[in-house]
């Protein structure tokens, strides 16, 4: 735990309540942190889950962090330490409301307290069960949803259709455009540290190896792409999970094998992303995708299937391609490897005026204080 400086009884403070701080979830509680840069207000972030770290307290950027350190397993059913434990905190400090990411946050959120909860949801389907519903409707009055994507609001929506459309809003997810930046390495470099020829055309995807994220159809569009593009490309996938026997037969089905890497998790993948010649996603079912920012960020072309909350990123500013078409897929990165220097310089900018405008932390941060959530 890190105590902050004048936390007097009358200063406002915010209480963030994550689930944890594994894989993105971490740059969430930054994201949301941030949120309050400028303001009277002192932001308390608490993780459920995960040990007390000094790296994930500096990541948080809050005035006091601290760790519950449940495991996934103490942290099912009523959860009744849980709620004790918020309780506990909520005593100990001025706060105002609570941004709670997740539903089991959510739920102890507004067990453990009586304030205002702006709970924050980063998946599809997170009120498909009827439960959930049911305990949502019961807390309606002090809870307001936010969804990552139009798309994850929209599903939010359909699943409690009697709430007002004020009460389940979006709120992008964003990226500190000058930090990813300053930490990416050039082409060469990554190129030398993930193993690639520096003479190959490479299409990069990040991602687990999972159902969602499709890359079946991203090895079976290269494969379909791959005479039209240029020679020695390579289709690189940075990433892990059960799927990867099954992904990498499938490589060796269709005689690609040669040409897609599999390079497992990559610590700080987002630095090495000027190794991409394009960057492709192909997921059926993505609530946002951060990737898409970190590689626009790189100022790499992106491909992306149109659907979910990837289609607000990628629309106006890459291709996209109707979910499994192995065809437009193909088309889609054949039409990248075409692009010249100069239509590439384009699109960088193209792409950097687009993250400035939706999805920075200082254009993001307007945005949620335009919501009116907190009633000011």
């Amino acid at each position: 735990m890190t105590a902050s400086e004048g936390s007097g009884a009358d200063q406002p403070w915010v209480l963030q309540f994550c689930y944890g701080y594994d894989g993105p979830f971490l740059d969430c509680a930054r994201q949301y942190a941030v949120l309050f840069v400028g303001t009277p207000y002192k932001v308390c972030t608490v993780y459920l889950t995960g040990k007390p770290s000094a790296e994930v307290e500096q990541g948080s950027a809050s005035d006091e962090v601290i760790f519950l350190d449940y495991s996934s397993r103490e942290v099912r059913g009523l959860k009744l330490k849980a709620i004790r434990d918020i309780k506990r905190i909520v005593a100990s400090r001025n706060f105002k409301f609570c941004i709670a990411h997740r539903f089991k946050p959510i739920y102890v959120a507004l067990l453990g307290s009586d304030l205002p909860v702006i709970g924050v949801h980063h998946a599809f389907g997170d009120y498909q069960r009827l439960s959930r519903r049911l305990f949502a409707n019961a807390f309606k009055k002090r809870l307001v949803l936010l969804g990552v994507s139009d798309a994850v609001r929209d599903d939010i929506s359909v699943c409690l259709p009697s709430w007002p459309a004020e009460r389940i809003q979006t709120l992008y997810n964003r990226i500190d455009i000058a930090a990813v930046q300053a930490g990416q390495v050039s082409r060469a470099e990554a190129r030398e540290h993930l193993g690639l020829p520096q003479d190959a055309w490479v299409v990069g995807n990040v991602g687990r190896l999972h159902p969602d994220k499709d890359q079946a159809t991203l090895i079976r569009g290269f494969a379909l792409a791959q005479p039209q593009l240029p020679k020695n490309s390579l289709l690189v996938i940075m990433g892990s999970g059960r799927l990867e026997p099954v992904l990498k037969a499938l490589a060796n089905e269709l005689a690609v094998a040669d040409s897609v890497r599999f390079l497992g998790q990559v610590a700080n993948g987002r630095r090495y992303f000027q190794a991409f010649d394009t960057f492709a996603l192909t997921s059926d079912h993505e609530p946002f995708g951060m990737v898409l920012l970190e590689a626009m960020a790189a100022g790499v072309p992106v491909i992306g299937s149109d659907c979910g909350g990837g289609r607000e990123v990628v629309e106006g500013v890459g291709v996209l391609f109707p979910l499994g078409d192995l065809s437009a897929l193909a088309a889609a990165m054949c039409h990248m490897a075409g692009l010249d220097n100069q239509q590439r310089e384009q699109c960088a900018s193209l792409m950097l005026q687009r993250l400035e405008a939706g999805f920075s932390d200082t254009s993001v941060r307007e945005a949620f204080w335009r919501l009116g959530l907190l009633g000011d």
